[in-house]
């Protein structure tokens, strides 16, 4: 059993209601080989909402809102799953301020990325999960 972020199996839970449908991570969800969880929601926050970035060792919404609060209870409940399902491992969504894995938005809103860990990924690392992005994954399947 392996964890995933929702949005790539397909859910529609993106800070603007999208999704990131990975094809394969679908697959593995609906053949019962994953797990999927959107930690912003876990958190409490709704679909749609603001969009966020870590800033300063905190995260903001686009109207400079602190919801660091939400991202790290999303962070704890996923962890919390990922245990309970026994997981190997996260295939987490890139770039994100949780799920974000090597690089993640910069804070300023503007595209730009900045070497780091979101909320869920730092936790998961600091327990000692393995943690790789979308790309990775499809990298090691081909």
């Amino acid at each position: 059993m392996i964890l995933v972020s929702q949005c790539l199996s397909g859910d529609h839970c993106r800070w603007d209601g999208g999704t990131n449908l990975i094809p394969e991570i679908k697959a593995l969800v609906d053949r019962g080989l994953a797990v999927a969880v959107c930690p912003e929601v876990l958190g409490g926050m709704s679909t749609p909402r603001k969009p966020s970035e870590c800033f300063e060792g905190r995260v903001v919404n686009s109207n400079s809102e602190d919801v660091t609060e939400y991202f790290c209870r999303g962070a704890e409940a996923a962890l919390q799953i990922y245990c309970e399902n026994a997981c190997e491992y996260a295939v987490l969504k890139s770039k994100s301020p949780s799920c974000g894995f090597g690089l993640i938005h910069n804070g300023k809103f503007d595209g730009g990325l900045v070497p780091g860990n979101g909320i869920t990924a730092q936790l998961f690392l600091d327990h000692g999960i393995r943690v790789m992005t979308e790309q990775e994954y499809l990298a090691q399947e081909t």
